[in-house]
């Protein structure tokens, strides 16, 4: 379990899903924050609006029903009427009087379709007045109630009353009414005449204060000064609330409190002393809010499945490649070279495995290289072992005949015999077979030239030009020799004139050449071609003795050279007939102070 929890797999798969799931309850807390700021700013805003809308229309109503009081205030004929009828005792003038102020007031009730009666009271007592229904009927105690008192205890402003249940004045009209009046007076002197009284339709109201209900639980109220209910949208059995801690606003102010379990808007009217106030629950603003939150969970959850799938899969796209690559590693480290990892995933991921491929390609060559080499050091050590009879017995018995010339005075001879030992010595050394320098060949190239030279006497002459910092190049041991020999053998002595065999070096900036060439008979275009395909060619040791080939040959030599260095070193010969060869052994430029 413990394994599995720390499987690459797991820990990006908990990474992504953790990374993920934590942006999205930062990204949803913060949309829900909005949210419900938005709602809440949205909400007050349309209480605000609807309840300036609500009063607006409401102050519409008061000037339109204050403009009836003052029609009927300034209406000087049916002033005159009234006064007349107050004072004249003749019964037919009375009537007719009363018909025509009648008149009047029938004119006026039907200028507005929502006023259900107008009465008048006079100080007389007298009683005229203009319904729709029970027309006539007047309270006989209306002198004793609150609604007469307020009107005379006016001085000619207009007075709201406000919503009654049933006609404050006629006690057969039991629908819902709203009432208000005004103190009559004499324009010329100022005298009071009486009271009116006017009725209205309330539903123009209550419509108005329907406006200001956000949701079916909201309450509108008109209270006065005193925290008199004038109207209100509530049921009858609903409770209203205690005015007195609820914000009231100055005249053309609009005051919206969410701070309490309510929202609550307020509005001065203009035309009355009278606040409108608004009261809705905040279980209802919050509503939207609930069902905000409940689609919220529902995309939280959709996400994080989706969340789950999305980390999953690319969990799984990276550590799929990884896993591949970790298996093929552990084949390599039980020495299997031979596989490779082929995966499609990230860039990174691709390079990688694009570099571990190459990696184990590039072990496989060097270990066959190194293989191929040491192969072939041991055949180059056999055949040279092999074309030997006790090398350390004939370099002995050489060194003793040199002695032995050098006491007779035989000094070429000797030089003879004592680069032939030198040779059999450094050939037959082989302990460290695969590696030597630039400077230890040159200086068997100089004993066999001295063999050469007094074999060929006068017919050949070898020129060396190194430069002393190249002398410790490293290169494959026997690389010049066998070099000079095919020089010597195919291409000076066959000559009819003196020949001439040069070695010296050319260095560019990565590649050191050392150039053997003659002044020899040459090769044919075919013969040189056929040299150079037969430098590449991959032959076993059976094959060149098959071919009757002896000894290290040029084939042998740059094969070495390939497998020391690589592809892009070893030799490479180019000639023409009857002007020399040149054979160039290119190896690494070697580092300086290495």
């Amino acid at each position: 379990m413990k394994r599995s929890f720390h499987s690459i797999h797991n820990r990006l798969f908990l990474l992504f899903l953790s990374s993920m799931l934590v942006l999205l309850l930062i990204v949803s807390f913060l949309y829900y924050q909005k949210t419900t700021q938005i709602i809440h700013s949205k909400i007050s805003d349309l209480a605000e609006k609807n309840i300036s809308q609500t009063v607006g229309l409401f102050n519409l109503l008061l000037q339109g029903y204050d403009s009836v009081t003052k029609a009927l205030n300034s209406n000087y004929e049916l002033l005159r009427l009234i006064e007349d009828r107050d004072a004249n005792k003749d019964p037919a003038v009375n009537v007719i009087n009363e018909r025509m102020i009648t008149n009047i007031l029938g004119a006026i009730y039907y200028s507005r379709d929502d006023i259900v009666g107008i009465h008048v009271i006079t100080t007389g007592g007298k009683n005229y007045n203009f319904e729709r229904r029970f027309a006539g009927v007047i309270d006989a105690n209306y002198s004793s109630s609150e609604w007469y008192q307020k009107l005379l205890d006016s001085s000619g402003e207009m007075v709201w009353l406000g919503l009654f249940p049933t006609s404050v004045i006629n006690r057969f009209n039991e629908e819902p009414l709203f009432v208000f009046g005004r103190k009559l007076y004499d324009l010329t002197d100022h005298r009071e005449l009486g009271v009116m009284l006017i009725e209205t339709d309330p539903q123009p109201i209550l419509n108005a204060l329907s406006n200001v209900t956000i949701s079916p639980n909201s309450r509108v109220y008109i209270v006065d000064r005193q925290d008199n209910v004038i109207a209100s949208t509530a049921h009858d059995q609903a409770k209203p609330p205690a005015f007195s801690g609820l914000p009231r606003p100055e005249a053309d102010q609009i005051i919206v409190d969410n701070r309490t379990d309510q929202l609550v808007v307020a509005a001065k009217a203009k035309m009355s002393d009278w606040t409108v106030l608004g009261l809705t629950p905040k279980g209802d603003i919050n509503a939207e809010i609930v069902k905000a939150r409940e689609y919220l969970y529902i995309v939280i959850v959709v996400l994080i499945i989706l969340s789950t799938v999305l980390a999953s899969l690319i969990s799984r796209s990276m550590s799929s490649p990884l896993k591949l690559l970790i298996r093929e590693m552990k084949q390599v480290e039980m020495g299997n070279f031979t596989g490779s990892v082929t995966v499609k995933s990230f860039e990174e991921i691709n390079s990688l495995v694009s570099s571990f491929n190459r990696m184990v390609h590039r072990m496989d060559e060097l270990i066959e290289r190194i293989t191929m080499a040491s192969i072939s050091e041991k055949n180059a050590e056999l055949q040279a072992l092999q074309s030997q009879v006790n090398p350390h017995f004939l370099y002995n018995t050489l060194d003793m005949i040199y002695w032995m010339l050098d006491e007779r005075e035989n000094d070429r001879l000797g030089r003879v015999i004592l680069a032939l030992s030198h040779m059999f010595r450094y050939s037959s050394d082989w302990e460290e077979a695969s590696k030597t320098t630039l400077r230890q060949e040159l200086d068997q190239m100089r004993h066999y030239m001295t063999i050469i030279e007094s074999r060929l006497v006068g017919r050949v002459q070898a020129e060396i030009t190194v430069s002393p910092e190249w002398l410790d190049a490293v290169l494959p041991k026997m690389t010049i020799q066998p070099i000079i020999e095919n020089a010597v053998k195919y291409g000076l002595e066959p000559l009819d004139r003196p020949g001439l065999l040069r070695l010296y070096t050319v260095a560019d900036d990565q590649e050191l050449h050392v150039v053997i060439e003659d002044n020899g008979v040459g090769m044919s275009l075919e013969a040189a071609e056929a040299m150079r395909q037969s430098l590449n060619a991959r032959e076993s040791e059976e094959i060149w003795k098959k071919k009757g080939r002896r000894g290290i040959g040029l084939t042998n030599v740059h094969r070495r050279l390939v497998l020391m260095y690589g592809d892009g070193y070893g030799l490479n010969i180019e000639s023409k007939q009857n002007i020399g060869t040149t054979v160039t052994i290119t190896l690494p430029l070697p580092r300086k102070g290495g």
